[in-house]
């Protein structure tokens, strides 16, 4: 077999038993793997349960003297790509190998592109303010209550809902996210239901709402005290009934969704003026959550501020920068009224704008921007 595949120009490697192999085979970068049945010191079912634990990414073909169906099926179940009985056919070896190395290129693909693309960002910190979050979401995220996230702007409320999505048994279902402040009042009742076509002048087609794009999923309503009066009626219908009627319909429509709002506004107060529904309130505030602003986590800014200097010169595919102790003190005396958003601003304006250690000097000359 060595030398028919070395005539095709392929590189083979050798192993004399089962525990070899294994050894090369989890070593080493191979797009396929030849097994035995029948091997010495380990056999060809052990070895594959054993490449099978380590994630191997390599297609594994398994070869047999005595081979039949249950064993051939045994094979596949653990992970095989293919089985082939001796004695060998040139043809069918050559073919599944083919076949084999493709596949393996496309799972190296598969997996290289999973590691480039970005993932839920950590939620960075150590401080009690930030730990009391992070325990929160550990106790809430595993039910199905519904939780409204208070804090100011660029506290991160948007991450701990997506964290709260991400640790809850939804997590392979979708997370839509909807901002009511940006959203014309006119239009989010569409936005948020739906539309049949012909609903209204601009409805060329049928549009599903963000409600039905996140059945059996998560649904974050981001600043919820700018949702009009009107829409709030509905969503509370939604809440209580668990159905919903597209604009220009009477047809109701069951969801499954699970839904987390945040807003920056005291809704207490927005009740009071009569901005915001009390009965909504109450329907969204099972658990409530409140982000701390920077201000009150200042022994997190040097985890914040390495962990965004890592971040930010990743992106730009530029040599990591370095910050000094005094720098750190410097950004931890600052007032962050923008909170997590300013301070990432702040750390990406100091990378483009000083050299290759930021000072103290450079945080007082750039940290405020110049309006």
């Amino acid at each position: 077999m060595k030398e028919i595949l070395e005539f095709e120009n392929h590189e083979v490697s050798l192993a004399a038993n089962g525990k070899e192999g294994l050894d090369a085979a989890l070593n080493g970068n191979f797009d396929a793997i030849f097994c035995d049945i029948k091997m010495p010191e380990m056999d060809g079912i052990e070895v594959l349960d054993k490449l099978a634990e380590a994630g191997c990414e390599s297609a594994v073909i398994m070869i047999s003297g005595h081979g039949d169906i249950d064993t051939a099926v045994e094979c596949i179940k653990k992970g095989a790509y293919d089985f082939i009985q001796k004695p060998l056919d040139l043809n069918r070896i050559l073919i599944s190998l083919k076949n084999a190395t493709e596949r393996t290129s496309q799972v190296k693909t598969i997996s290289t592109l999973k590691r480039k693309i970005p993932g839920i960002q950590e939620m960075i910190g150590e401080s009690p303010a930030i730990m009391h979050v992070k325990q929160m979401i550990d106790k809430v995220a595993p039910t199905d209550a519904r939780v409204l996230i208070m804090g100011a702007n660029g506290t991160g409320k948007e991450l701990v809902a997506r964290w709260l999505h991400e640790k809850s048994p939804r997590v392979n279902e979708p997370f839509i996210e909807v901002n009511c402040a940006a959203i014309p009042s006119e239009l989010i009742e569409s936005e948020l239901f739906g539309h049949e076509k012909g609903a209204f002048t601009s409805a060329v087609k049928q549009h599903k709402g963000k409600f039905e794009q996140a059945d059996h999923g998560t649904l974050f309503l981001d600043e919820i005290g700018d949702m009009s009066l009107a829409a709030q009626a509905k969503v509370l219908r939604v809440l209580q009934e668990r159905k919903l009627s597209r604009v220009g319909s009477d047809k109701d429509i069951t969801v499954d969704v699970r839904v987390i709002a945040a807003t920056n506004k005291n809704l207490h107060d927005e009740i009071e003026k009569g901005n915001f529904r009390e009965d909504l309130f109450h329907r969204l505030s099972v658990i409530v959550m409140t982000v701390p602003p920077l201000a009150e986590r200042r022994d997190d800014i040097p985890l914040l501020a390495n962990y965004f200097l890592k971040q930010i010169c990743e992106e730009q595919g530029i040599p990591l920068r370095s910050i000094t102790p005094d720098a750190i003190e410097q950004l931890k005396g600052q007032k962050w009224t923008g909170n997590i958003r300013e301070l990432r601003n702040v750390i990406e304006r100091l990378i483009i704008l000083c050299g290759n250690t930021i000072t103290k000097d450079n945080v007082i000359t750039y940290a405020s921007p110049v309006i």
